[in-house]
């Protein structure tokens, strides 16, 4: 991806956990790394096509001189988030803040902190039971797209399914949904939670009636197996409800374990006749 750097921006500014820094302020150093694909820019020597670093700078101190934190990591945290929302073309930013001369009675150049930030492409697949099931699935990709650290893509059509694993219950009503999210695997994880908790989600019967489930099937080419998360979606290439929605949105998605194509994946799971 391309870069455009900002480097050593001088910003005067109240941050620090002593009293005296949050009053008096004091001079901070910020670099700014922004990557971005500068090359529609580049072929139409057009600044609408990419990203303005004087005005990501004039951001940057704004953001800075207007608010106070004790800790410059919560100032890069935050401020990475902003960057990444205000400027869409941004796929990610790296931020360094350093500190110059920090106030621990002891001789110091700086101290810095550097984060490196950005969106994440994730597939979720989402099903319901009970109740009302196709007003469960959009009240759930609603809620979703409300969250200003998600955005939602593009979502499938849904498709009724017999149950899996436990037999002795409704049909469901399945579907996939891309996003975009500046969350980690399991901050979105419990962000799933929380939707399915609000959707009267409740976990008594594996694989049993459930008003809306949530599940990350894929997380960029991330490749966990925890006892809280498993990303690749744990036996999803055996899953005709999970692979049909999917296939629809995301065809050409590879698998990082097996290496094959959603495509790929469905066409072998239900061979032609």
């Amino acid at each position: 991806m391309d870069c455009i750097e900002i480097k050593n921006l001088e910003i005067f500014a109240n941050h620090g956990v002593f009293e005296e820094e949050n009053r008096l302020g004091q001079k901070f150093v910020v670099c700014c790394d922004l990557f971005v694909d500068t090359r529609p820019a580049g072929l139409s020597d057009d600044l609408e096509q990419s990203v303005h670093y004087g005005d990501v700078c004039k951001f940057i101190n704004e953001f800075m001189s207007n608010k106070t934190y004790y800790l410059i990591e919560a100032v890069a945290e935050d401020m990475a988030k902003c960057i990444l929302l205000k400027y869409k073309k941004v796929k990610s930013v790296k931020l360094k803040i350093k500190k110059p001369w920090a106030p621990i009675g002891l001789h110091l150049e700086e101290v810095s902190v550097t984060i490196e930030r950005g969106w994440h492409d994730a597939f979720i697949s989402v099903g319901s039971n009970m109740g009302n099931k196709k007003d469960n699935i959009e009240t759930a990709i609603k809620r979703l797209n409300a969250d200003e650290d998600i955005e939602v893509v593009r979502v499938s059509d849904l498709i009724m399914t017999e149950p899996y694993g436990f037999k002795d219950q409704d049909d469901f009503l399945n579907g996939a949904i891309r996003i975009k999210t500046l969350y980690t695997p399991y901050e979105l994880l419990k962000c799933l939670n929380e939707v399915e908790t609000l959707g009267g989600r409740e976990r008594t019967v594996k694989w049993g009636p459930r008003t809306i489930d949530l599940d990350i099937l894929m997380y960029d080419d991330l490749i966990i197996d925890t006892e809280d998360l498993t990303i690749p979606h744990a036996d999803m290439e055996n899953r005709e409800f999970v692979l049909k929605p999917l296939n629809e949105i995301a065809p050409n998605l590879r698998h990082p374990v097996l290496n094959k194509t959603v495509g790929r994946m469905l066409a072998d799971l239900i061979p032609s006749s």
